[in-house]
């Protein structure tokens, strides 16, 4: 079931209501990323894209890793997953969009730095602290006494620790650790797995074999005494796993090359042995498509139970990597199974276990001068130390039951938790504690039932849907535990915002990992057509029930009602945000579906509307400077969409706006409200192009003058070599700025070779091209960020020659800013600028959409000047055979009159003043064109016929 994560990919929501989650991306380290290779595809493919990003070889994660295994399905191949080291002048963005656009590439993501869930309180504060023996009382809690009547486990079960440093030479631990006599300290790899003297545990961090207390970290310690303190040694407390041992493996760096690595200490545990590994640490938000490998790897090809607390976080959200596929992700309660007051809550969270005043080892104090040596121990709290209680009883039951799978283990465990929802203090929180607190003696001798729902696959697939949407929900059910009889699997929608229409499945009778699907008929549903809130969160529960008494419940979200809208009735499907940005509403480009051009490949990898007036006065939402971006446009209304719309096969509507500037500030807004609309059109001549119109209205007290409006492209068209060295240029004719690839074919499979932006409507044209590997000393230099001044510069230049063209000769990353300069705009007047948004395999064809995309504009998409009619508009004769009479109001502020072909192209213009103009039209072909008149209150348009 857990598979439905991946369409949160992008977005993470909270609840039904419709409130985001406020779950920042976590932190991440600096200068590194990863990226996984396709099946069947080769390093040596990849060469060209590394030169272009002047990167040295990148470097094989998982050489040892096991390979999938057809009798494993659901396996996963770690060995295509290679990491690599950026330059300080290469951001990830450009990274991601070079390396994607080999095609060789399944995802490049940053590597997340996961923290320790660590919350210590007073070792006094709990009244029950009287001894060492009495101050464990969560082993009674969780029947652990009685537990060990069954089974003590054996030292042949290990628990993988992978967490911060332990004290190896604590009196409760020394003998706990379980030791690699294949590979003694002597210097050499003994047993050739790659790690020389691995013998106890393994620093993944600092890459060395020191995985003892060496750093200012003691949660580790904390962890394994929970878990693995020795028993029966008449000294301090016993662990929950009693004869089990652990494996220590550092995952904090303490050297300045070392990095976080708690996802290769995960894959090094499953691939040394551990059947069981407990993972205290994570973050909210983030999710990764690498973190999900590692975590399928170990679960799936190396059959390790993965346990992982749920996080410190009193809300109900994702919590990584509790919340992947494959993982028990456990909560805390306190020693009367209430929640703990910090403890997170989900619909994801599978059970939770005491973690209160939980006394561990303590790890911090070495020798004495009294002699006592190591001999430390400390009452902690959070789910840190509830997670490794369930880490340690899925060890027991390892060796209770070595005939389980992990998945099997970690049913057994679910099945038989104590139900906790009825108490009155956890009635706030039922459905959302998983199925209940741990009970160790029920799981080792009551063997109960579980049918659970394995994958749940959307028709069709989507981040998110709209109102009005219809999908198909398929899912496979396997049968975990005890044969099950009249499986039955309903579907139900816990928001009102979604219905379904078709949610029943028989299962029929499966026998203990036996499996099913509903493939044939899917569920079906509908989203409501209206009243959703913005970027909600729908929740769906599978109820399975059987004969006997079975029931279990697991749920399933769907995002509703994205912040941005999709466009897509053409060849060119381009998302719109609702605060000004193109093809993505954020720099990861993980919220929104891209822009792409006859395929699915993103060819836009950042894209927003600029406003400027002056150097300190600049609004965007673009890129600024540390992986950040400015966030000056705020959404006013929801984006909608229409389909189909009054004038297009599809429309957009959105309304934002920056904030009033302030005065004294030294980098100020410009103080617009934005109105945009968009437009799609289906029909031959218009596939492949969208027009974007924004009227600008002043909402400050000044004269804007001028006012600066344009687009920024930073496009990435691939290349067969997969370098995406591209170029741009401008085609003054047309005022439209362009990008193209390098040696590349017109046709085959790059269909999209050009692309750019076309000037439809507003003041005088402007464009700077930029090449973003440009050296230090440019005038805009995106290496070391965008700065507001450098975003003035880039809109205020005109159409200088030297600012047209960029990449050239041999190609590059290349930006562009198509824009227009509006000489001025007074306290509450607008305007309105447009623009065409274009793709096509040749530049004769991009030229082709340009003049099609204008004249659309203009003889489809009307625009009237403020309460004026067609009626006010005269032109005379119509037909003419050269001569032209045009008349307008005498409020309409006539200032030029442009002449228009069929083709969108402009053959005649003059400025002019006053009431009246005339033209000259002869030496033109005869045909329809289309006159338009331009004024300080609008834009009036006649169709003319020349004779």
């Amino acid at each position: 079931m857990r598979n439905v994560l991946r369409l949160l990919y992008f977005v993470l929501f909270a609840g039904i209501t419709g409130t985001a989650l406020a779950a920042p991306a976590p932190p991440s380290i600096p200068g590194q990323l990863v990226f996984k290779l396709r099946p069947g595809q080769q390093p040596a493919a990849l060469e060209a894209a590394l030169r272009t990003l002047e990167v040295g070889s990148p470097r094989q994660k998982f050489p040892h890793a096991q390979a999938p295994s057809a009798e494993r399905p659901g396996s996963v191949d770690l060995r295509g997953i290679y990491q690599l080291t950026m330059p300080a002048a290469l951001t990830l963005d450009r990274a991601r969009a070079v390396l994607l656009a080999t095609d060789a590439v399944e995802y490049v993501e940053p590597l997340y730095i996961r923290q320790p869930q660590y919350q210590p309180n007073d070792p006094l504060a709990d009244s029950t602290l009287t001894s060492l023996t009495a101050s464990q009382y969560y082993l009674k809690q969780i029947k652990a006494y009685r537990a060990w009547d069954v089974t003590r486990g054996d030292s042949s079960i290990v628990i993988g620790i992978t967490d911060g440093g332990v004290r190896l030479t604590h009196q409760d631990l020394r003998q706990q650790v379980k030791h690699n006599y294949a590979d003694p300290v002597n210097g050499r790899d003994d047993d050739g797995d790659g790690y020389v003297d691995n013998f106890t545990g393994w620093d993944l961090a600092n890459n060395d074999n020191n995985a003892g207390y060496d750093i200012n970290i003691v949660h580790g310690s904390l962890v394994a005494g929970v878990a693995a303190a020795r028993a029966d040694n008449g000294l301090g407390i016993a662990g929950l796993g009693n004869k089990c041992r652990f494996l220590p493996l550092n995952i904090y760096p303490n050297t300045p090359t070392g990095s976080f690595a708690g996802f290769e200490a995960v894959v090094y545990a499953a691939d040394h042995g551990c059947q069981v590994i407990n993972m205290s640490w994570g973050g909210p938000g983030g999710y990764s498509r690498f973190e999900q490998d590692a975590m399928t790897y170990a679960a799936v090809n190396r059959n390790a139970v993965l346990v992982a607390a749920a996080g410190n976080t009193n809300a109900d959200l994702l919590f990584y990597p509790a919340s992947y596929d494959h993982v028990l992700s456990v909560s805390g309660v306190s020693s009367t199974d209430q929640k703990s007051p910090s403890a997170t809550f989900s619909h994801r969270v599978d059970m939770v276990a005491p973690g209160l005043s939980i006394l561990t080892t303590y790890g911090y104090h070495g020798p004495t001068s009294s002699g006592a040596a190591d001999a430390d121990y400390v009452a902690v709290g959070g789910t840190s130390f509830a997670a490794p209680l369930v880490a340690a009883a899925a060890a027991l039951l390892r060796w209770q039951f070595p005939q389980f799978t992990a998945a099997q283990i970690g049913a057994q465990l679910r099945q038989t938790a104590d139900n906790i929802d009825g108490l009155p203090a956890n009635a706030v929180w039922a459905g959302r504690l998983g199925t209940g607190r741990l009970n160790v003696l029920r799981a080792l001798t009551q063997t109960r039932q579980e049918a659970r729902v394995t994958t749940s696959t959307f028709a069709p697939a989507r981040v998110a849907y709209a109102p009005g949407d219809t999908l198909r929900l398929a899912v496979a059910v396997q049968n975990l535990l005890q044969p099950v009889a009249g499986l039955t699997v309903t579907l139900t929608s816990l928001s009102p915002y979604v219905t379904v229409r078709q949610g029943s499945f028989a299962a029929g009778n499966l026998p203990t990992l036996g499996q099913t699907n509903n493939a044939a008929a899917p569920f079906r549903l509908v989203v409501a057509t209206g009243g959703i809130p913005l970027n909600a969160t729908a929740t769906l529960r599978y109820r399975l029930t059987a004969s006997g008494g079975f029931q279990y419940d697991q749920y399933v979200d769907l995002a509703l009602n994205p912040d941005y809208v999709v466009l897509g009735a053409n060849d060119l499907t381009i998302s719109l945000t609702s605060r000004g940005n193109l093809a993505y509403d954020n720099l990861a480009g993980t919220v929104g579906a891209g822009l792409s051009y006859r395929t699915n490949d993103n060819i836009l990898s950042e894209g927003g509307l600029l406003l400027a007036t002056s150097p300190t006065r600049v609004s965007d939402r673009l890129r600024s400077s540390g992986g950040r971006s400015r966030q000056s446009f705020f959404s006013l209304r929801q984006a909608t969409r229409q389909q189909p719309g009054p004038r297009a096969d599809q429309e957009a509507r959105i309304a934002f706006q920056d904030t009033i500037p302030v005065a004294g500030s030294r980098i100020r807004s410009v103080g617009v409200a934005v109105r945009q609309r968009a437009y799609a059109w289906a029909t031959p001549a218009r596939r492949d192009f969208v027009v974007l119109e924004y009227s600008l209205k002043n909402l400050t007290a000044d004269t804007l003058k001028p006012l600066y409006a344009g687009i920024f492209a930073d496009w990435d068209l691939p290349t067969p070599d997969g370098a995406g060295r591209n170029a741009a240029n401008w085609d003054s004719t047309r005022a439209l700025g362009y990008c193209y690839a390098l040696n590349v074919p017109a046709t085959g499979s790059f269909p999209a070779r050009y692309a750019g932006v076309r000037l439809l409507r507003g003041g005088t044209p402007t464009v700077y091209s930029i090449n973003s590997g440009a050296p230090a000393g440019s005038p805009i230099r995106l290496a070391d960020g965008f700065s507001v001044a450098e975003k003035f510069l880039t809109l205020s230049s005109g159409t200088r020659r030297a600012n047209r063209s960029a990449g050239l000769p041999n190609g590059a990353d290349v930006v562009q800013v198509v824009g227009t300069q509006v000489a001025r705009l007074a306290p509450g007047d607008s305007v309105t600028v447009a623009f065409a948004v274009l793709a096509a395999p040749t530049l004769a064809q991009l030229q082709a959409s340009a003049d099609a995309a204008m004249l659309s504009y203009t003889t489809l998409l009307p625009t009237q000047g403020a309460g004026k009619s067609t009626a006010d508009f005269k032109v005379y004769p119509n037909p003419t055979a050269g001569p032209l009479r045009l008349e307008v109001p005498a409020a309409f502020g006539l200032t030029e009159i442009q002449l228009i072909d069929a083709m969108g192209r402009v053959v005649r213009h003059q400025f002019v003043s006053g009431r009246q103009a005339d033209a000259n039209l002869f030496g033109l072909a005869p045909g329809w064109y289309t006159i338009r008149a331009i004024g300080t209150n609008g834009v009036l348009r006649r169709a003319l016929q020349l004779q």
